[in-house]
């Protein structure tokens, strides 16, 4: 589906752009979001259940930029994943002012077993291109989130 707008034509051609990156997106993710649904979770969940699982505990606004959430967002979806055991908030020793998201076991056992699941499912996604086209695609999506040429 292309813009309707009669702009310029550098208008037309990045919204045009900006209609197929999203309309691809939300493909993509709502193709990837079956497995994770099964599993009782949303994007916004698995995200935050896949960066502690990975990068290990950090507090919850570290989190939220690192998924470009808001923090009230942040809160809701943290809320919900202390609450089916599978983060836990916990107060700094050195600072009690501070909290640090940790993943539970019960979290690790499930991305243990999603995770590479997930991986496989990304991979089967993105196969539709080329080695090629994959790596200009994580560097044209990388320039345009950074919004600075590399």
């Amino acid at each position: 589906m292309a813009t309707r707008h009669r702009g310029s034509a550098k208008e037309v051609r990045a919204l045009n752009a900006y209609i197929a990156l999203l309309r691809a997106a939300e493909s993509v993710t709502g193709r990837l979001h079956a497995r994770l649904a099964e599993a009782s979770l949303t994007v916004g969940q698995f995200g935050a259940l896949e960066a502690l699982y990975h990068l290990g505990p950090m507090r919850p606004n570290e989190l939220a930029r690192k998924l470009l959430r808001s923090a009230g967002n942040m809160t809701t979806v943290l809320d919900n994943l202390e609450k089916h055991g599978l983060a836990a908030r916990r107060r700094e020793e050195d600072d009690r002012r501070c909290l640090t998201v940790h993943i539970t076991d019960a979290g690790r056992r499930l991305m243990d077993r999603l995770f590479p699941e997930h991986a496989r499912d990304v991979a089967r996604e993105f196969g539709v291109l080329t080695d090629a086209e994959q790596e200009d695609l994580r560097r044209l999506c990388r320039t345009l989130g950074t919004g600075e040429r590399a």
